[in-house]
């Protein structure tokens, strides 16, 4: 005979995993295998396919994953904006709607004019990309921003502040950023096979533009990475070895040792691991050195980008004199 079971008695305790369960299937994606790094985001299951066919062509145009995040981070912005305050869908979202969007992030959200441009790009790649539809510059325009000069340590300050560094890894990360004009990443992914100690150069594969290029390797440096290079246990693989030995360091360890060694001296300029970069480029055009070998040693692909150490330069090697003083 058929004995009816009994219904089990719903609580919260008890409804609220199967409810968590739900969610999370139908909330959460994973980005594709070719953004697999980033872990899940929360976002609309019906938003699936846009991010799908964005990382295709993120992927093929092989941009960074940094560039990738910042793509995924604005586009989920946007489409949140759109469903929660207009009821929007992204196919039906006109120039108007972009257009209010953008006026949000900058009255309401305070973003500055650089990044609300960020956002525009990504929203225009969307558009022209994803949805095949139209862009207008005239619609939505561009907006202007400030380009303030960067700070830059005079030659003393950035020699003390090297000079005191007690940690000796930490010292010759830090060598490195300033005595030959190196980007964070392009230390942080160094090898001791890219040290070239009897050319006195340093081979810089990892860089910015994707373009190979060699940098200046100072004599001090030397002495300070091979006595580094001795007792830290001859690192063959990575010059800084992260916790795993078979990564290189990361970013932010790089960044914390400048900000930690900043508050052990209790200074508070705002210095950052570029502003090595930039005072390393300063004070070569301060000795003398022109713009194009500057701009070689930087691996800039524009002179534009280099001509910037004109105004930070506080002084050059031979005074300036008129034309109209040679006779």
């Amino acid at each position: 005979s058929y004995h009816a079971r009994p219904y089990a008695t719903i609580t919260l305790s008890n409804f609220l995993p199967i409810f968590m369960i739900i969610l999370l299937k139908n909330r959460c994606r994973p980005i594709t295998a070719a953004c697999s790094e980033r872990g899940y985001i929360m976002i609309s299951s019906s938003y699936d396919i846009y991010f799908d066919k964005m990382d295709t062509y993120l992927d093929l145009r092989d941009l960074s994953l940094n560039t990738r995040k910042i793509y995924h981070s604005n586009l989920r912005s946007y489409f949140r904006w759109l469903s929660e305050t207009l009821a929007v869908s992204p196919d039906d979202a006109t120039f108007e709607h972009i257009r209010s969007y953008l006026l949000h992030l900058k009255h309401n959200r305070k973003l500055t004019n650089h990044s609300i441009n960020s956002h525009s790009s990504t929203i225009r790649f969307f558009r022209l990309f994803i949805l095949k539809q139209t862009w207008n510059e005239y619609d939505v325009p561009r907006m202007k921003y400030n380009t303030p000069l960067p700070f830059v340590l005079s030659k003393n300050d950035t020699l003390a502040f090297i000079n005191s560094i007690p940690n000796l890894k930490h010292k010759a990360f830090i060598v490195l950023l300033y005595s030959a004009g190196l980007r964070l990443s392009e230390v942080a992914t160094l090898r001791w096979e890219d040290i070239h100690r009897k050319d006195q150069r340093i081979f810089i594969r990892a860089s910015k533009n994707r373009k190979e290029r060699y940098a200046l390797l100072s004599s001090s440096a030397i002495t300070i990475l091979e006595i580094y290079w001795r007792t830290h246990g001859k690192p063959m693989k990575w010059l800084f070895p992260g916790r795993n030995p078979d990564s290189p360091i990361s970013k932010s360890t790089g960044a914390n040792y400048i900000k930690r060694h900043l508050e052990f001296l209790g200074w508070t300029s705002p210095v950052s691991a570029h502003t090595f970069r930039h005072c390393f480029a300063t004070h070569l055009y301060e000795q003398g050195e022109d713009l194009l070998s500057i701009k070689e040693y930087l691996g800039h692909s524009s002179i534009n980008s280099t001509t910037l150490y004109v105004q930070l330069a506080r002084k050059v090697s031979s005074k300036p004199v008129s034309p109209f003083d040679v006779r």
